[in-house]
């Protein structure tokens, strides 16, 4: 039955998730919503620091069930997490993740923002979050959505009254919020915003708490709730046969990379708020209480109220063009009131309702999927009236020139209208990718120049179209984005929006690429097409040192789109030495020096990102032995390419084939990152595993979280996982053992091998273990105890197991060279005579 359920839901999630990438087209009851959404002046933000760190329980709740307009405000991408879902890792993951995040937003109703707050990983204590983070400019960002969105209330998910004890970034999330509630207000604090938008009070701010906060459900049960208040969010709603919970349980299941898909859930659910700025409600079953949040709040809103109401109130489900006439009077009204805020805001949403009511299809599809500047595409048009009344397009307007074209077009009930246009793409316009991207920014901020897309979850697109139409005689101007709609065989009608690409790009496929030795390598480069006919020619920028040949080769593709490989030899230097790798690609009197990245998924819209192209060289001094590694995936990670790159045979295991005939064709064993945490047939191999190591075979474990681990014996000793981390990847590293094996066969391990680490040391350490362990490291961040479980040796037989919580997944695609020699000793170990038992030289 539960994989049933988990079926049914995971269908609905891909529809709905699929759906959303495709025009919204609302049902009478969605309508219904609409309307009793647009008939509430109140606005709610809720803040925390990545993605899937919001709830969505509440959001939907504010949202669906409050009616209330509802944002979820992360001051991250969440960059920094892991990708269970595919190879993109660091901002190209962030690009997905916020795209999962728009995602949950389409489900739960709520509204995305951002600040250039650069998720850089874990972080233990809001001191480095905002010693890493420019703390003025995260809280400038904060202070400019309250400003923008200006919320009645504001919601927290963390506690800013507890630094250090939990993620810096989510403490710091809360801090920010609680001191931006009160500059939001100020005149002085960040003037240049002021002149744009104003100042803006909040009423109330809270902090969405649980009894995970307070240690125990017994210790919550006694605290003092006079400043809590609770609501139950599993609320009903009939006209849209879901839960608010079973909502929330889609929407939360969009973030697939973080591994969010679940099960939904129904039935009642409190959750609690707990008030730290601002007034308590008097009626504490109402968050708004005291608040105005009718029409009323705003000059001549009466008259709008009075109309709307009748329309909520009276609403024709089964024809709901008969509102038309009372929404476009409404609309008119709307358009006439002194509130900036409002006027924006109910604008866009009585324009969607009435769309919606009038049965309106208007799209426009292009030709082909992408373009480059100077190009000429076919558009078509389509416009389609499903209601009775009287609708003209009078004219549409295409971004791309801004030229008004004229059409006078009728359209009768249900009688699609289809126009063609060709477009040539303007020169002005910039080729399609996330604007945070576009300059390279700092460990903890990104670059963004347009003060005018700061706190935007995504770049607007580059072309719209405006369908100038009357209705009932009366003039309203809906805009769609240009889209590329076409359809497969086996999936149907697809939508993608329409990007502006260059017209040429290069690429190099390994994104770090290691010479073990003095030895060249053929090294190829891929350039790829945005137009017809592209000619020119491809030299590498390489650093001083090594050198590259031929220096330049010409290329001639015929088509867009199509790709043509050029061969260049690299050759590195006789020692040690690293660098970048960068192809320039010349097509007249233009260079393009950036590689286009395509992110497709089912369940977000594709992406097209922009990035420098580039690959790090490393020169490495590194000896190993063995040659042969089985490799178990867990999490995802491209450790297997790290190691044939340093010139291992990698083969990559599946669970059904660990046997022990199969074993004994490899000199190593290799489990992936959270191997025990997802992989459930591991917990029927480990007798295999500890068999091959007695045999004479390595293992080696990467890090598992010590919750939800398949198997409590990982190891063939005692050995206890904890949260102990080291997030400072310069953090301080001292050899316990100098004399052990692994730190001196087949390479000589110093200190030098652990500079230039990324992101972190490591994470979930062992803190307790079997004496069979040799402990090889001891590391810690600031002010904390010594760390001395990251590297675990047992001999174990023959053979050895190591288990270790150093991030080589972070610093193989980061290209550490220290990273890769350590690793090639663990791989190495036992395979030479001149060692006890104990893994230390005689």
């Amino acid at each position: 039955m539960q994989k049933l359920l988990a079926s049914l839901l995971l269908l609905l999630c891909f529809s709905l998730s699929t759906q959303a990438q495709q025009p919204e087209k609302l049902n009478a009851s969605e309508i219904h919503q609409a309307v009793k959404k647009l008939n509430f002046l109140g606005s709610v933000l809720y803040l925390a620091a990545h993605p899937d760190d919001e709830n969505t329980r509440l959001i939907s709740y504010m949202s669906n069930h409050v009616k209330a307009r509802t944002a979820y405000l992360s001051l991250t991408r969440g960059d920094g997490g892991q990708n269970l879902i595919g190879p993109e890792i660091r901002e190209l993951l962030g690009v997905i993740r916020t795209q999962e995040l728009l995602a949950a937003r389409r489900t739960d109703g709520g509204e995305q923002r951002f600040t250039r707050a650069n998720d850089f990983g874990y972080s233990k204590h809001p001191d480095e979050t905002l010693a890493i983070w420019n703390k003025n400019e995260v809280l400038s960002d904060v202070v400019l959505a309250i400003r923008q969105f200006k919320p009645d209330i504001i919601i927290n998910r963390f506690d800013h009254r507890s630094p250090g004890t939990t993620h810096g970034h989510h403490t710091s999330s809360a801090m920010l919020s609680v001191e931006a509630f009160d500059l939001a207000n100020d005149k002085n604090a960040y003037p240049d915003q002021v002149k744009q938008y104003g100042t803006w009070q909040p009423q109330r701010e809270f902090f969405n708490t649980s009894w995970w906060f307070y240690g125990s459900q017994e210790k919550f049960d006694e605290a003092d709730k006079t400043n809590l208040l609770n609501f139950d969010i599993g609320v009903y709603y009939p006209s849209l046969g879901l839960s608010n919970n079973e909502i929330a349980s889609l929407a939360s299941s969009q973030h697939l990379c973080q591994g969010f898909g679940r099960l939904s859930q129904r039935g009642s659910q409190t959750e609690y708020i707990e008030l730290i700025k601002g007034d308590l409600p008097k009626d504490k079953s109402n968050i708004f209480d005291g608040i105005n949040t009718t029409w009323t709040r705003v000059t001549g809103g009466e008259k709008i109220e009075a109309i709307l109401k009748t329309v909520e109130t009276n609403f024709n489900f089964e024809n709901p063009a008969s509102h038309l006439d009372q929404l476009l009077q409404a609309r008119q009204l709307i358009e006439g009131i002194d509130s900036p805020q409002w006027k924006t805001q109910k604008l866009k949403e009585i324009n969607k309702i009435i769309e919606a009511c009038a049965g309106l299809y208007l799209e426009a599809s292009a030709s082909t999927p992408n373009s480059a500047t100077g190009q000429v595409i076919d558009v078509n048009i389509e416009a389609l009236n499903r209601s009775a009344a009287v609708i003209t397009l009078e004219s549409y307007t295409i971004s791309n020139n801004n030229k008004k074209n004229n059409s006078a077009l009728l359209l009768t009930p249900n009688d699609k209208q289809e126009l063609k246009k060709q477009i040539t793409i303007a020169s002005k316009l910039q080729p399609t990718a996330p604007y945070w991207l576009n300059k390279k920014g700092s460990l903890g901020m990104y670059k963004v120049e347009d003060k005018n897309l700061i706190g935007k979850p995504e770049t607007p697109r580059a072309i719209t179209i405006d369908f100038n139409l009357k209705i009932n005689g009366y003039p309203l101007t809906i805009t769609k984005d240009l889209i590329y709609r076409y359809s497969k065989p086996d999936k149907g009608e697809l939508y993608r929006p329409f990007e502006i690409i260059p017209e040429a790009s290069a690429k190099i496929d390994q994104k770090v690429i290691i010479f073990e030795n003095d030895q060249q390598k053929d090294i190829p480069v891929t350039v790829k097409a945005g137009k017809d006919n592209l000619d020119g020619y491809v030299s590498i920028a390489h650093p001083k040192g090594w050198s590259v040949f031929p220096e330049k080769q010409k290329f001639e593709i015929a088509n867009k789109g199509q790709e043509q490989t050029l061969i260049f030899t690299v050759i590195p230097p006789k020692n040690q030495s690293e660098g970048l790798l960068s192809p320039m690609v010349y097509v007249g009197s233009n260079v393009y020096t950036k590689e286009l990245v395509e992110i497709d998924y089912e369940h977000i819209p594709f992406q097209t990102v922009l990035l420098p192209s580039e690959s790090k060289i490393v020169r490495l001094d590194i000896q190993k032995r063995g040659e042969n590694i089985a490799y178990i995936e867990g999490a995802g990670d491209v450790v297997p390419e790290s190691l044939k790159q340093i010139g291992y045979n990698v083969m990559v295991l599946k669970p059904e084939e660990i046997t022990a005939e199969r074993l004994s064709a490899f000199d190593a064993v290799v489990v992936g990152i959270r191997a025990y945490n997802i992989v459930d047939a591991l917990k029927f191999k480990q007798d295999i595993l500890f068999d091959f190591v007695e045999k004479g075979g390595n293992m080696i474990v990467q890090y598992n979280t010590n919750r939800r681990l398949k198997t409590d014996q990982i190891a063939p000793y005692d050995l206890k996982l904890s949260r102990d981390r080291v997030t400072d990847e310069n953090a301080e590293v001292t050899l316990l053992a100098p004399e052990h094996d692994v730190l001196n066969f087949p390479n000589k391990i110093t200190l030098k091998d652990f500079e230039g680490w990324t992101q972190e040391r490591g994470l979930y350490f062992p803190d307790q273990w079997a004496p069979e362990f040799t402990p090889i490291l001891s590391m810690h961040d600031k002010d904390e105890t010594a760390k001395s479980g990251s590297l675990l040796v047992a001999k174990h037989g023959k053979g050895h197991y190591i288990y270790t919580g150093l991030s080589f997944f972070r610093e193989f695609p980061a290209g550490v060279s220290g990273a890769y020699r350590l690793f090639a000793n663990m791989l190495s170990i036992g395979k030479e005579n001149s060692i006890n038992d104990n893994g230390l030289k005689n």
